[in-house]
């Protein structure tokens, strides 16, 4: 099993964005390099929930705000990891919906369970496949660093 490697801060900072936007999904990105273990997170940036529909179940970032998160990382020398979002009220399991919504093969998808407006689990999947028609989460390992 692969591991994501996240720093404390970094950890404690995608959580709080879940429980500032409850009762309404948050989502962001993942910035950090691919190493022997799986992906060693450096930052994470906020993203705009796009979504009007049904903002509290679902998330979609913009394209044109992707663009730019994958601009900022290459200028800062590193790669789009992976996305977080959060689930109001909901475990942090992924759901099919997260799945056919998920195209970014080899990164790592984070949800985090956020209860009554409080950030509980935290669980990491990485999206594992060749090609789209073999794409799989596969569960992933968060290892917090001080």
């Amino acid at each position: 099993m692969s591991t994501l490697m996240v720093p404390q801060a970094v950890y404690d900072a995608f959580r709080a964005h879940g429980e500032e936007t409850y009762p309404h999904e948050c989502c962001g990105a993942l910035l950090g390099r691919p190493d022997a273990k799986g992906w060693h997170v450096m930052e994470s940036i906020r993203a705009g929930n796009t979504r009007t529909d049904s903002a509290h179940n679902r998330y979609h970032i913009a394209p044109i705000e992707l663009v730019h998160i994958q601009r900022s990382a290459r200028d800062k020398g590193l790669e789009i990891a992976g996305f977080y979002h959060s689930h109001p009220d909901h475990p942090a399991q992924w759901s099919p919906t997260d799945f056919a919504e998920a195209h970014w093969l080899g990164c790592s998808y984070v949800i985090t369970s956020v209860a009554q407006g409080k950030a509980t689990v935290t669980n990491s999947f990485l999206l594992a496949g060749e090609n789209e028609e073999e794409k799989r989460f596969e569960d992933q390992g968060i290892e917090i660093e001080p």
